[in-house]
């Protein structure tokens, strides 16, 4: 007798699926035996019990019905999303990139093949009389190893990181692709026709629009998540909506509406979760975070639990309402277990097939552990809605499925859901002992057994400062010990476990105490053969990356290219320094618990040396940027200020001090101050333009007038490290002026063996004479560091020249101090002299002289002359073309601190009593004598030095 149906009934039923989920999850925790199999078999009996007897269960067995009764999709599309969501959300990135490879291996060709394969195992083998339409049909439907089924269980078993991964991800991705071929035999079993160019046509429409609808859902909502603070309640009410529209934004499969496209929900959830793991998991701060990922456990849980239980009611509503049939089909049953028989042949040929692939991508797989992913092979509820699906579609009016067909694969379907739960579910953890995957190294043996003797000295210690008590007096530490079960039956020596100085075991030791330094999978995966290298990975986003010079090359406005490069820079600062500080929190870590251990020493000094390069970034910038660095540490102060008064607050509240009332006021204006820090943190003030440049040599110097409209023209750039600025032999094109930072040059035709300065710092002008001559540029001049600098075009340096002939002057005598310093001329006398006293030399100690060709140069005895510009010739000499050092005939060498035999080896030196011109020339010429004095006896400087 059925009991009439209330509305009411559904909530009865949801209620009795959670306490038996409760019961099953407090009954069988420590058992090893997983609780979604027990829950399977509890519908199964909840099924059985209604549909099966003559009383039924009363209104419980009414909610049954309606539950039941319900659309199948819709069942999917209200349990699913959050499933499929948490599942990927709560991947790890590193671990889905490593095995992408391999899951789409499994879940694209994998499943083709094993759809084929149970297709023709039916077609060939089973007495139904199908077409292969429909064969392959009930082998698409099949092909899906459902993610609800596979993820619950591999949750509970506790399997390695790598295999539950490659798993978890390839039924996933399994699932939505299954669903796809099963929408495509589903329009084709339902009377329509594909041809093969039009089948590829769907495939790849459903799946890629899938996968582009998810992305597009995951980087609205990401915008949207970047402008919540602190706001635990709305992050998950927005995650969860999120990925119930990214499933429901889609058209819905009717057997009315065959030509209706739908893309796949379980792809775009799935490509939805993935997302948020790459890129939302540092967007959710501190207890938001936590509070998240308890939320979808939760969530995930209570659909779990509602779904296996009606999975098992609908398989027994699928057997007892036909039974008719099944008594009058008898051999069903056989047939039943024989399509379980090829449904592990198929994933057997499968995983043979692909193996050799995927023991060669990503991280490998070896025999054991393809063993147990044909074993887990699990089939669940998306597989069994999808065949309730077909029944629905064939007790319907149309031509093209018979009722008989539409409940013979309810009933296949839901048989082998059944057996794979049941057989391959509840004895994978005995397979994985068989295989011996569930044991622990030997390192790891030792690392515990040592640690267990750690806790029991950290437990004596505690019970130190614990045992004497003012009111109770003293503890038993008898009975303390007996009631700590690790602390008992410790038996042996407290042995170090890295004592073993065998070479095989030092060097497996060496590896685990590094991984476990690191403790991140994609660090970890690179010290597998070698030392700590985690900041390879890391490199790229400190970096200024080498588009940003053409950037600032752009006509984009320079405010606006600043503003991108201040911020990669202030990226760039918090990652070396949060790499920093977490390997000094693990080196310390490290050293308490493993004391004074040779391998803790190799592992630290790797870990100081690995940060020289994160430690070098952050000088450069505190070198050119101080500000930068400054405003960074403000913010943090200032919001570790904020939250620890708004922990202070809280703490009151909690012990009476303050109401609830006050708390809340208080707390309020410390949320606001830390929403207005996120919104509107402490800027970086740049100097300006003018006023960095106000102070260079060069610029520093010209007068007001002529300044302002150079610097009209002047563009700002910020360079990073190794970033050439120009190479040898190339057009000048304009002067670079450093503001700060370093640069060195390289050349294939100079020597910098005697460079007075062959890296050059804040206050170089770089390219001058070249822009005065007209001249390629005569080096590489490369970024040594973080640069700061200005970029003026030749144009507007003529236009300079043009304006003052006392600046032409300046200008030149300017260029000859670059070319001493990058090593054009060979000038060993100036080797001992600084840059400044250079300058002063220049300009108190020199003059310039222009000569018209047919002219002589005849230097005075103990001058030095410097040739900058035109052609000379002197005697027994070939064309004496610039740069060159000029000397008179019989100079005494000693006055320039050198020897007689000196000029033979000098390079770009000559010595004459007469220099002719053969074309307009420019030299400069100043007194030997100075070049002797100290900094201290050059008084006075001219106008423009």
């Amino acid at each position: 007798m059925v009991t009439a149906a209330n509305p009411e009934d559904v909530v009865l039923f949801a209620g009795l699926s959670l306490v038996l989920g409760l019961a099953c999850r407090h009954l069988l925790r420590g058992t090893g035996v997983p609780y979604t199999i027990v829950l399977l078999v509890l519908g199964v009996a909840l099924g059985s019990l209604e549909y099966g007897t003559k009383h039924g269960l009363g209104k419980l067995g009414a909610g049954i019905r309606i539950w039941a009764n319900i659309n199948p999709d819709l069942l999917l599309a209200a349990f699913l999303p959050p499933l499929l969501f948490e599942s990927s959300f709560f991947m790890d990135t590193h671990q889905i990139k490593k095995c992408m490879a391999q899951m789409l291996l499994l879940a694209g060709p994998g499943v083709l093949i094993s759809t084929f394969i149970l297709g023709a195992a039916v077609q060939f083998a089973f007495p139904y009389d199908w077409n292969w339409k429909t064969s392959l049909l009930l082998g698409g439907l099949l092909s899906a190893t459902d993610p609800v089924a596979v993820v619950a269980h591999l949750k509970e078993l506790g399997t390695s990181k790598k295999l539950n991964t490659i798993i978890e991800g390839e039924s996933l991705m399994n699932d939505g692709v299954s669903v796809v071929v099963y929408q495509l035999f589903y329009r084709m079993v339902l009377g329509r026709t594909f041809s093969a160019w039009s089948i590829v046509i769907f495939l790849s429409e459903v799946s890629v629009g899938a996968i582009a609808l998810g992305l597009a859902f995951g980087i609205v909502s990401l915008l949207w998540l970047g402008f919540v603070f602190n706001d635990t309640i709305l992050e998950m009410t927005l995650t969860l909506a999120v990925s119930y529209i990214a499933f429901f934004t889609r058209s819905c499969p009717s057997y009315q509406a065959q030509d209706a496209l739908e893309l796949s929900g379980i792809l775009t959830a799935m490509t939805l979760g993935m997302l948020y793991a790459a890129f939302a998991k540092t967007a959710f701060k501190g207890d938001s975070q936590q509070s998240l990922h308890d939320f979808w456990e939760i969530v995930a849980y209570i659909a779990n639990t509602i779904i296996f239980i009606l999975s098992g009611v609908a398989i027994a509503d699928g057997v007892l309402q036909d039974n008719n049939h099944f008594q009058r089909h008898a051999t069903s049953w056989g047939f039943l277990l024989l399509l379980y028989v090829f449904v592990q042949m198929t994933r057997l040929v499968v995983l043979s097939v692909m193996y050799p692939l995927l023991r060669s991508l990503g991280y490998g797989l070896d025999l054991k552990e393809a063993t147990v992913i044909v074993w887990s092979g699990l089939r669940g509820a998306v597989s069994l809605s999808l065949s309730i699906s077909v029944k629905r579609a064939s007790d319907a009016p149309q031509p093209f499925l018979a009722p008989e067909v539409g409940t013979m694969f309810v009933f296949f379907t839901g048989g082998i859901v059944f057996l794979t739960l049941i057989l391959n579910g509840s004895t994978t953890q005995f397979l994985l002992h068989v295989l011996g995957m569930d044991k622990l190294s030997a390192t790891k043996l030792r690392v515990l057994s040592y640690t267990r003797y750690e806790l029991l000295n950290k437990a004596l210690e505690a019970f130190g400062d614990l045992r004497d008590d003012e009111e109770l007096g003293p503890a038993d530490w008898v009975t303390v010990k007996k009631y700590i079960t690790y602390l008992s039956n410790l038996e042996g020596e407290h042995v170090h476990p890295h004592a073993d100085n065998h070479e095989h075991v030092q060097t497996m030791n060496l590896r685990d105490i590094r991984v476990r330094l690191l403790n991140a999978d994609e660090a970890m995966d690179l010290v597998a053969s070698g030392s700590i290298c985690d900041w390879n990975g890391l490199r790229s986003k400190v970096r200024l990356p080498s588009y940003y010079r053409f950037l600032s090359m752009s006509r984009l406005p320079q405010r606006l290219i600043k503003y991108f490069t201040v911020k990669r820079l202030e990226s760039g600062c918090y990652i070396c320094a949060a790499f920093l500080r977490a390997h000094r929190i693990a080196r310390r870590q490290l050293q308490d618990f493993l004391g004074d251990s040779e391998i803790a020493r190799i592992v630290i000094v790797e870990s100081n040396a690995v940060g020289e390069e994160a430690r070098m970034f952050l000088e450069e910038v505190r070198c050119t940027f101080p500000q930068l660095l400054s405003v960074l540490k403000t913010r943090q102060v200032t919001y570790s200020v904020l939250t620890h008064l708004s922990e202070y607050v809280r703490n009151l509240q909690k012990t009476g001090l303050l109401e609830e009332k006050e708390m809340v006021h208080l707390d309020d204006a410390l949320q606001r101050d830390l929403k207005k820090l996120k919104r509107s943190p402490p800027l970086v003030k740049m100097p300006r333009v003018g006023d960095l440049l106000d102070t260079h040599p060069l610029i520093g110097v010209l007068p007001s007038t002529v300044r302002a409209p150079l610097l009209h023209n002047t563009k700002e750039n910020v360079i990073g490290r190794g970033t050439t600025l120009y190479n040898e032999g190339s057009r000048a094109t304009g002067i670079w002026i450093v503001s700060s930072g370093v640069v060195k040059w390289t050349s294939h035709r100079l020597s910098s063996r005697h460079s007075l300065d062959p890296i050059l710092s804040h206050g170089s002008t770089l390219g001058l004479y070249q822009v005065l001559t007209g001249k390629s540029y005569i080096c590489d001049m490369i970024t040594d560091s973080l640069m700061h600098c200005f970029f003026i075009e030749a144009e507007k340096i003529d236009q300079l020249r043009r304006s003052d002939p006392s600046i032409d002057t300046f200008l030149w005598q300017v260029s000859l101090l670059i070319e001493f310093t990058d090593s054009s001329i060979d000038p060993r006398i100036f080797e001992r002299m600084a840059m400044h006293e250079m300058r002063l030399l220049m300009a108190n100690g020199s003059r310039m002289s222009l000569y018209t060709g047919g002219e002589d140069v005849v230097l005075e005895h103990n001058y030095v002359g410097i040739l900058l510009e035109g052609f000379l010739k002197a005697e027994n000499q070939n064309n004496i073309v610039p740069p060159v050092v000029l000397l008179p005939l019989n100079m005494d060498l000693k006055m320039l601190g050198l020897d007689s035999s000196a000029m033979k080896h000098m390079s770009f030196c000559y010595a004459s009593s007469r220099y002719q011109v053969e074309a307009r020339s420019r030299v400069i010429i100043f007194e030997a004598g100075r070049l002797l004095l100290s900094e201290a006896n050059v008084q006075g400087s001219s106008s423009l030095l």
